[in-house]
Parts: structure tokens; C-alpha cells; sequence
């Protein structure tokens, strides 16, 4: 893409080949977050449809999520998404697909001594699941066990690989984990 292209911004949404993309993000709330996230779609040429930003409750890592509502080619949908990456914007989905099917598991043990924040932190680093949904139970005189139930999005067909970093992370902080059977296998 010429330099031309890139830099001129279409706004009437008549280009032949735009389509509407949304994706979805988690930002840290600090001043000037939200703006640093937008920069990357305005310097690609995407067109703003809206704008979500849920102010007022919190992904499990603690962020805010907000999701952006934009129009351009499929071509510039990659190289925004890439760009925000790039920038340090943590992507939860882009696309309409990204994530299509979803699995519960508990995991029990020092959750909060093992430092939960790294645990949910390796597990969304797995390159095929975002954590959405979390509760903690840390009751007392259980001598520090608690448990947690974690819903993961997973990208369409790798629940398994989901539940094998799960597996990993877990082994490595001396975790139990309780999963569902997937897809009825034996």
C-alpha cells in the first residue's frame, strides 16, 4: 500500500471493498488510553462507526474492555489489528469470529499465594483463548486453598489447546484443575 493510500482517510464509507469489522479491546484506565487505542485505526485509514467504552466494570485482568465498531478494506482490518498490537493495545477479538466457543474450568489450590494476576496473565498469553468471566472463592480456615471458576473464549476447534496451556500453567503452580469433557471424546 502506497504511502497515498494509507494516509488518506475515507469517510463517506463508499469505497468499493469496506466492510464493517469490530473488535474488541482491554486497556488499562489511565488518561489518554482510549486515544492511543483509536490512533492506530485513524493512521490505517479505518473509519469510525462507534465507539463502547464500559467505563464502569472490568475485564478479570482488571482493564476496561471497549469495543470499537469500524469500517475499511480487509486488508487494512489486518494491518489495524496488527498496528494495535504493535502499540501495546491487548486485542481480546478481532473480527466477527475470532472466538466461537467457550469452555468452564476450576482450578483449586494457592491461587492467591501463586500470584493469580501471572496465572491469568500465562493463560491469556495462549495464543487460542481470552479469559472471560472469572470468580474467586477464598474462604476462611481452608489454609489459603481457594478456588476459582474461569470461562475461556476459544477460537473455533482449539478448546483442546485452551485447556492444555490451562494444564500447564496449573502443573506449574502446583494447581488441581477440573474440566468438562469436550466434543463428548473418551
Amino acid at each position: 500500500m502506497s504511502e497515498t493510500e494509507n494516509d488518506a482517510p475515507a469517510t463517506d464509507g463508499g469505497e468499493e471493498g469496506r466492510q464493517a469489522h469490530t473488535i474488541r479491546l482491554e486497556l488499562v484506565d489511565e488518561p489518554g488510553e482510549l486515544l492511543n487505542a483509536l490512533q492506530p485505526i485513524a493512521e490505517n485509514g479505518g473509519n469510525l462507526l462507534s465507539v463502547f467504552h464500559e467505563r464502569g466494570s472490568l475485564t478479570p485482568r482488571g482493564h476496561i474492555p471497549v469495543e470499537v465498531d469500524l469500517e475499511c478494506t480487509p486488508h487494512q482490518f489486518e494491518v489495524i489489528v496488527d498496528a494495535l498490537r504493535d502499540a501495546g493495545v491487548n486485542v481480546i477479538q478481532a473480527g466477527a469470529e475470532a472466538y466461537g466457543e467457550e469452555v468452564t474450568v476450576l482450578l483449586v489450590g494457592h491461587l492467591v499465594e501463586t500470584d493469580l494476576s501471572d496465572t491469568l496473565s500465562r493463560i491469556e498469553e495462549c495464543a487460542s483463548a481470552s479469559v472471560v468471566d472469572f470468580s474467586l472463592t477464598d474462604e476462611e480456615g481452608t489454609d489459603n486453598i481457594s478456588s476459582a471458576r474461569m470461562r475461556l473464549a476459544a477460537t473455533e476447534g482449539s478448546v483442546g489447546d485452551a485447556l492444555a496451556c490451562v494444564r500447564d500453567v496449573a502443573a506449574d503452580k502446583e494447581l488441581q484443575v477440573v474440566e468438562p469433557l469436550v466434543g463428548g471424546e473418551a
